[in-house]
Order: C-alpha cells, then sequence, then structure tokens
C-alpha cells in the first residue's frame, strides 16, 4: 500500500502528500472504533481508488503528539512571542513551555515586533531573556519590518517539523511569510479595542519551506491550559530544578512548604528565576483546584 504524511486535517477530510502527489483521504470507520484519530503529521498508509480520493488504512507510530494544537511527529515547537501590541506575557510563555516539555517537544522562543522597541525597552527584555536562554532555551529576536533575525530563524527550522503557535495576534503569520514568500499567509492587524490579535489560522497545516522541512502555523491562544501532571512531572517540566530537587532533605518534595528544599534554596540565592518559581506556584496550585472541582 502506498504511504505518505496527512498534511492537513480539513472538514473530515485529510490530505495526505506522497511525494508530488496528494490524495484528499477520509478515515475508515475502524480508526473510530479503536478510538484513533489521525493527526497532522502522522506517517500513513492509505488507498486510493481514484488518483485524488482515498481512504487513510493505518496511522504509524507516533514520536510525538499535541492535542492543543492537534499534530504529531513534532521535532520542534516554535514558541512566538511579540515584545509589543500585544504585550510581553511571561505567564503565558511558561505555559507553553510546560505544556511543550510534558510532551518531550524541544522549544524554541521567537520574539516579534522587536521594532517597536526603544531602547530602554531594548535593555529589559534582554535581561529578561537572559532567564531563559540560561536555562536552555534558545532566543531568536525578530521584526518582519526591519528583516531582523529572519535567517538565523531559518536554520533553525531546516529539515524538521515545526510547530509555530503562541500568543494570539504576535504576527506569526507575517513572520511566516517573511521567512518564506510563497506561503502567502493571511494576516490582520491586532485589534486595538481588545488589546489582543484575531484568529488568522482557522486549521493545523504543514507547509513545505524553501530551507528543507515543514512548519505548521496554528491558531494563536490567549489562554493555555496546563496539562493535567503530577507534582512531580510539574516541576520535571522546570529544567532548572534538575540540579537542585536531589539536594531536597524529602524524596518527593514539592517544593513548597517542606523544610530543607534546595529548590526554595536556590531561588532566595538568585540561582533560580523568583519570577518563573512563582509560576510553577501557580501552575501547581491550578492543577490541584482542576483536581479538585473534577
Amino acid at each position: 500500500m502506498p504511504e505518505g504524511m496527512i498534511i492537513k486535517a480539513l472538514s473530515g477530510f485529510y490530505y495526505v502528500t506522497d511525494g508530488n502527489r496528494q490524495v484528499r483521504c477520509r478515515a475508515r470507520g475502524v480508526f473510530r472504533k479503536r478510538h484513533v484519530v489521525p493527526l497532522v503529521g502522522d506517517h500513513v498508509t492509505y488507498e486510493a481508488k481514484k488518483a485524488t480520493e482515498g481512504y487513510i488504512l493505518s496511522v504509524g507510530q507516533r514520536s510525538t503528539m499535541l492535542n492543543r494544537p492537534p499534530i504529531a511527529n513534532v521535532d520542534q515547537a516554535v514558541l512566538v512571542f511579540s515584545v509589543a501590541e500585544p504585550a510581553f506575557d511571561d505567564q503565558l510563555l511558561d505555559r507553553f513551555l510546560v505544556h511543550m516539555e510534558a510532551h518531550r517537544i524541544p522549544s524554541l522562543i521567537c520574539l516579534t515586533k522587536w521594532d517597536l522597541l526603544d531602547a530602554g525597552g531594548d535593555e529589559a527584555m534582554r535581561k529578561l531573556m537572559a532567564r531563559y536562554t540560561k536555562i536552555g532555551y534558545p532566543v531568536i529576536r525578530t521584526s518582519s519590518v526591519k528583516n531582523l533575525g529572519l535567517a538565523d530563524l531559518r536554520k533553525h527550522l531546516e529539515g524538521m517539523i515545526n510547530v509555530i503557535t503562541g500568543q494570539s495576534g504576535v504576527g506569526k503569520s507575517s513572520l511566516l511569510n517573511g521567512l518564506d514568500h510563497s506561503l502567502s499567509i493571511d494576516t490582520q492587524e491586532i485589534s486595538q479595542s481588545l488589546g489582543r490579535g484575531k484568529h488568522t489560522t482557522r486549521h493545523v497545516e504543514l507547509l513545505p519551506i524553501a530551507a528543507g522541512g515543514f512548519v505548521a502555523d496554528t491558531p494563536g491562544f490567549s489562554s493555555l491550559e496546563i496539562p493535567p501532571l503530577s507534582p512531580g512531572e510539574l516541576e520535571q517540566c522546570f529544567p532548572e530544578f534538575s540540579e537542585f530537587r536531589t539536594l531536597c532533605r524529602f524524596r518527593g518534595c514539592t517544593h513548597f512548604a517542606e523544610p530543607g528544599c534546595a529548590v526554595k534554596k536556590a531561588v532566595k540565592e538568585h540561582l533560580i528565576d523568583v519570577n518563573r518559581y512563582a509560576h510553577y506556584q501557580a501552575f501547581s496550585q491550578e492543577i490541584g483546584k482542576r483536581k479538585r472541582r473534577y
């Protein structure tokens, strides 16, 4: 049977690319019985009784999978956040980083609209980003207006399946158009009355880029729910905790009220960023409240 990769899912159809051929497929009923939903990024076998129409027969094993956005086999998440219009939201960024860490997907932080910063804002944002580069997250500063950082970003995307996601209205579509002019993705201005962006992307689709590889433009989010993680799983989503967690007095330390907590000590000594630690606490409490509610 021929094999291919799903590059788009829309209105119950799955668009499978197989070399230079694209086949619009439906999923066989057996998938519903097995509670398996084909996702963009899946490697599949299919049957085509017409040149461009067919049925998906099987889905290959996935290396990674996200539910929001629904996509499989992602090599890298590019988290796109603006430095202005809308304002940078570090807690939302940390939500996305936790989300990707929980799914074992490496993250790259991409900052847009850098041209809107004055000298003071430039220095402040560089200092803020230093906390993330210290942890190990790559950070790229971009401006579609000034063509800043686009060449560097292209190098980071080469040969991989990249999911492009982040805050609404940050210029993801403009960024992608700057990376590859052939993409011609629709863009909209930010809503001045709401102070946030309008959703220009309605579905997940893998788009081939000239440098090689794919990018998936996904809907932006003004909020993102933390996955239902255990305390141990959540703290592992904060890589900077790793060198300290084994030094805590108690095994299974949650880094809240326990005495002899090496993580809290590291926060006091500015070895762990205080804002990141506050977000860890907030996310832990959010998960706890959700569990009690349900």
